[in-house]
């Protein structure tokens, strides 16, 4: 017994496949020898092999990265034009198995959870709803591209690979096989300290196998003078029909929100998608701590807002007639309109020059803008193993418009630039974007915003027998004539992480964020790991100068764990030292919490909007 878990220290740093092009064949075969030893030594007892099975995972995802680089152009060009015979949907199990290796079965355990505690998506509701070709088609490589990339950004899918194979009988004809891995769909939250307060929720995102996503959470505190049960539902049928649009209805009634809305939408899912839009509407309550950016270290008494509004839009885009050109395949000429309404009940007390936020006001706004947008495959980026799409491209958008408002009309108007790419000589990835937007009224800025951001992302590095990556991130804002209770917060995700405080407030800020990720080749119970460590520093003012702000600094280190079959938040684990943030005793933070894997921003255009004071 000893001498097996013994082994098992030794070698934990082989329980994961290697996911790059950068370890060669000599690597990967010492790695599959080393793993083949140690399989038959732990198979001689059925103790020793059931250890084995929970803790170890067969190399199935080995040259993962060289495979995913390989085809990272389109692989459907080739076949460009043929028709389809016949479409195979191929569903794995949810543990175990992988698109990139669909002769591997997984042990026992992975086969008993996949057949027991998750039911596979209907195929027919894949074939009517998902796919965006279906049989006696052409195959248009774009199209099958696309709808790879499609079912892999669904949150009920792990990840997804579509497959064409020639008919040997016939040379114009050919397959087309769909693999599909769905995620986890079961996931429960909740806590206890006792009988008197709990809390207990069940996210099911994939109800019966019929992709709709029902989350529930209750909430009771016998303790509790305002509110003793709080509730909250949110249903959400993704893909109605064949129209790719989803439709959400939500229902909080909870301490210190309420909220009833429903929602239908659909983005620019393609560059082929000529109809996008939206229409919601509902009712929102809410209690507020604010502070007063001219005197952050006052807090304002905690006030209640509540609202009912409408929000609509509706946009075209159009291909350019320039065939042939730069502009023919991957840009496109995108109009839309938009309109709402938000009638306050609940407020502050406002006025023609103050609290102009929660002013009761309708607003039209038009946008015209042009949008290049193409992808490409990578991973190891903010996944842990699952195919990432990169999006590559730009974007440049223009906003009119005019808002009603109950002391008067204005104007708005706004600029986006978006671009991100791959450097030269294997440098990395760089995506930036700049906004500027204000309303106006006789010829006065109001509740504008001018602010930019830059993220850097670096290749693969290589380290002995797994890889790093390092992430920058640089963050600029700065607000024109805005409310004293409308202001930028640098705390969490919007500056330095894992701290929060209500005095790092200002209408100016400019944040610096590094972050270097260690992807382990370290395997728990398949969960993969992560180390990571970090550095984040802000200056943010009200009055003034930047320059005159203290640095407010964060540093860190911990660890991330994810399985990537499971559609829960990445498990997080760290440390922090924040040697100078106001309204903090201690200097040291440790965490232990949920952290919501990032997407890379797309360069699809959106409803017009307003620029985020953010």
């Amino acid at each position: 017994m000893y001498k097996y878990l013994l082994l098992f220290l030794l070698m934990t740093h082989l329980s994961a496949a290697q996911p790059t092009d950068s370890l060669n064949t000599v690597t990967h075969d010492r790695d599959s020898i080393r793993y083949t030893n140690l399989k038959i030594r732990m198979s001689k007892t059925k103790f020793s092999k059931a250890v084995y099975r929970l803790l170890f995972r067969d190399v199935y995802n080995r040259g993962k990265v060289k495979e995913v680089k390989a085809i990272e152009t389109n692989p459907f060009t080739e076949y460009e034009g043929m028709v389809i015979r016949n479409i195979e949907i191929r569903q794995l199990n949810i543990l175990g198995q992988s698109v990139y290796d669909t002769t591997r079965k997984g042990n026992r355990l992975e086969k008993f959870l996949s057949a027991n505690f998750h039911t596979n998506t209907r195929e027919g509701i894949i074939r009517r709803s998902f796919l965006m070709f279906a049989e006696g088609d052409e195959i248009r490589a774009q199209v099958l591209k696309d709808n790879e990339r499609l079912l892999r950004s669904n949150k009920l899918i792990t990840d997804a690979r579509i497959i064409v194979v020639p008919r040997e009988d016939v040379s114009w004809m050919a397959d087309v096989v769909v693999l599909i891995q769905d995620s986890w769909s079961l996931n429960f939250s909740g806590g206890f300290s006792s009988f008197n307060k709990f809390n207990v929720g069940l996210n099911n995102i994939n109800t019966r196998g019929t992709t709709h996503s029902q989350l529930t959470a209750i909430r009771w505190n016998a303790n509790d003078t305002l509110q003793k049960f709080q509730f909250r539902t949110v249903y959400t049928i993704p893909y109605i029909g064949k129209t790719f649009i989803t439709g959400q209805a939500s229902f909080i009634q909870e301490r210190d929100t309420k909220q009833r809305t429903v929602r239908f939408f659909r983005p620019f899912l393609t560059v082929d998608t000529k109809y996008a839009g939206s229409a919601e509407a509902g009712y929102f309550r809410q209690w507020q701590f604010k502070r007063n950016v001219e005197d952050a270290s006052e807090p304002i008494p905690n006030f209640e807002t509540s609202y009912y509004y409408y929000d609509m839009w509706l946009g075209r885009a159009f291909k350019f007639p320039f065939k042939n050109t730069i502009f023919s395949e991957k840009s496109r000429l995108v109009a839309a309109v938009r309109h709402n309404k938000y009638d306050y009940k609940k407020r502050p007390e406002v006025n023609a020059d103050t609290n102009k936020i929660y002013w009761n006001r309708s607003a039209v706004l038009f946008s015209l803008g042009y949008s290049n947008r193409n992808y490409k495959r990578d991973v190891l980026i903010y996944g842990f193993g699952r195919t990432e799409d990169v999006p590559i491209g730009n974007l440049f958008a223009l906003t009119v418009g005019s808002e009603a408002t109950q002391f008067g009309s204005r104007g708005y108007g706004g600029l986006q630039y978006a671009a991100g790419k791959y450097l030269p000589h294997n440098l990395g990835y760089m995506y930036v974007l700049l906004n500027a937007g204000s309303y106006y009224k006789s010829g006065d800025a109001q509740q504008g915003v001018y602010s930019g951001q830059m993220n850097y992302i670096s290749n693969l590095i290589p380290f002995r027998y797994s890889f790093f990556r390092q992430f920058v991130t640089i963050k600029f804002a700065q607000g024109i004539d805005r409310d004293p209770l409308d202001y930028l917060n640098i705390s969490r995700e919007n500056g330095i992480r894992g701290i929060h405080s209500d005095q790092l407030i200002g209408t100016k800020k400019l944040t610096l964020g590094t972050e270097t990720v260690f992807f382990s080749d370290k395997s728990i119970l398949g969960f993969r790991v992560a180390y990571f460590a970090f550095a984040d520093f802000g200056l943010v003012t009200g009055a003034g100068k930047l320059s005159k702000s203290p640095l407010y600094q964060g540093y860190g280190l911990g660890l991330r764990l994810r399985n990537e079959n499971l559609t829960f938040n990445t498990l997080q684990l760290n440390i922090g030292y924040y040697p100078n943030i106001p309204g903090i005793s201690n200097s040291f933070r440790y965490g232990l919490s949920g952290n919501v894997p990032l997407r890379l921003r797309d360069f699809d255009i959106s409803a017009p909007s307003i620029v985020p004071f953010q």
